[in-house]
C-alpha cells in the first residue's frame, strides 16, 4: 500500500485521503491480508508493516512535485516479486511510473480524471489499472484503463451517534476553496434564517488568500469560524450539527465528509453534483437540491430525517470491511485478468 510522503496514517486532522487508507489497511489485515504500507516520517497507527522513505514527513512541501518523485522512486527498489503480489498506489505520479515495477499495480484515482490530471492518466501504462471512487468520477473520463469502482468508505468503531434530529447550527465542513462553495454556504443559512458553523481548512497560500478575500468579508454574528478542527473536533461539530450543507461547486468525485456526517446521525443538504447522488439517499439520509435556490427551505426541513436511517446507510454501504472485499475482489480480477498479462509484457520489455 503507497501513500503520499505527505501525512501520517491516519492523520491527527485533515488528511481524508490518509484516514481512508488507514480504515483500508486494518480491515484488509482483519481479512487475513498480509500488508506493508509505504509512506513518510516514523509513526503509523495500522496493523500494516511500515516502511518509510523519508524520517521526515512533507507536509511543509505539498505541492511540489519532488517529494512525491523521490518518495516513488525509492519505492522503485523496494519491491519484488517475491515479496508482494501487488502494489495498491493512492499517489498522483505513482501510476504514470507503476509500468515499471515488477509487481503489477492499481491505482485508486482519488481526484477528478479530466485536465492536467486526465492527461497525466492517459498516459498510464497499459499494464496498470485504474479503480475509480464512484461511477460519477468514472464517467468523466471511460476511456482510462479503469478495473473497477470501489466506493470510499470508514472504520465506524468509536463514531459518536445520536439518537434524535439536533436543532442545532448547520455545519459547512471543508477547505475553503471555491469549489466547496462556502459563500453559498453562508447566504443559504441566512436565507433559511439558521446560524452556521464554517469549520474549514485554511493552511495553505490559496486557501488563506481565498478566506482573506472572499469568505472573510461576509462574516457575521451569525457564522462562527473554526479553523483546522482536528479530527475528534470535526466529528462532534458534525454529532451537534443540525445538517451537514455540502454546496458543491464541482464535480465532486466523492466527499468523504458527507459519509462521516451520517455516520454521526447527521443527515446532509447538498447540491446534486459529482457523486453526491451515489452517497446520499434523497429524503432518507438527506436533501439533494437541484438549485442553490433550494438550498433553504432544505437546511430547515432536514430535522425531520431520522438519524437513524443515517447510521444504518452508512453501515450497510460505507464500512471500512465493505471496501476491503471491494479492493480485494479488484485486485483478484486484475491479477488473474488482461491486467496482470500486460505487467508481465511491460517487465519483460524493460528486461530486454
Amino acid at each position: 500500500m503507497v501513500v503520499p510522503p505527505w501525512l501520517p496514517v491516519p492523520p491527527a486532522g485533515y488528511g481524508g485521503l490518509e484516514h481512508l487508507v488507514a480504515g483500508l489497511v486494518d480491515a484488509l489485515v482483519r481479512q487475513g491480508h498480509a500488508v506493508t504500507l509505504f509512506g513518510a516520517g516514523h509513526d503509523h497507527g495500522t496493523a500494516a508493516d511500515f516502511v518509510s522513505t523519508e524520517p521526515d514527513l512533507q507536509y511543509e512541501r505539498l505541492g511540489e512535485s519532488l517529494p512525491e518523485l523521490a518518495h516513488v522512486a525509492r519505492i522503485q527498489h523496494l519491491v519484488t516479486a517475491a515479496d508482494f503480489d501487488v502494489i495498491h498506489d493512492h499517489t498522483t505520479i505513482g501510476p504514470l511510473v507503476a509500468g515499471r515495477r515488477a509487481v503489477p499495480t492499481v491505482a485508486t484515482v482519488h481526484g477528478n480524471p479530466v485536465g492536467e490530471y486526465g492527461d497525466v492518466l492517459s498516459d498510464t501504462d497499459h499494464g496498470v489499472g485504474l479503480v475509480a471512487i464512484s461511477h460519477a468520477q468514472r464517467r468523466l473520463n471511460p476511456q482510462l484503463p479503469w478495473v473497477g469502482t470501489v466506493h470510499n468508505a470508514m472504520p465506524l468503531e468509536g463514531i459518536p451517534r445520536k439518537t434524535r434530529p439536533t436543532p442545532g447550527p448547520v455545519l459547512w465542513l471543508a477547505r475553503f476553496s471555491p469549489d466547496k462553495g462556502p459563500d453559498v454556504a453562508i447566504r443559504a443559512c441566512r436565507a433559511a434564517g439558521l446560524p452556521l458553523i464554517m469549520a474549514g481548512k485554511c493552511n495553505e497560500p490559496a486557501e488563506r488568500r481565498y478566506f482573506e478575500q472572499v469568505v472573510e468579508p461576509m462574516l457575521d454574528e451569525d457564522v462562527t469560524l473554526v479553523l483546522n478542527a482536528g479530527r475528534d473536533a470535526a466529528l462532534r461539530l458534525l454529532l451537534d450539527a443540525r445538517c451537514l450543507i455540502m454546496p458543491v461547486q464541482w464535480d465532486e468525485p466523492f466527499g468523504m465528509v458527507m459519509v462521516e456526517a451520517m455516520a454521526t446521525g447527521t443527515p446532509v443538504v447538498a447540491l446534486r453534483r459529482g457523486a453526491v447522488p451515489e452517497l446520499v439517499r434523497q429524503g432518507v439520509t438527506g436533501l439533494i437540491c437541484d438549485s442553490v435556490d433550494e438550498l433553504p427551505a432544505a437546511l430547515r426541513e432536514s430535522t425531520r430525517l431520522d438519524p437513524a436511517d443515517c447510521v444504518a446507510h452508512v453501515g450497510e454501504d460505507f464500512s471500512a470491511e465493505r471496501m476491503a472485499s471491494g479492493y480485494a475482489e479488484v485486485f483478484r480480477r486484475f491479477l488473474t485478468g488482461a491486467g496482470q498479462a500486460g505487467v508481465r509484457e511491460t517487465v519483460r520489455a524493460a528486461a530486454r
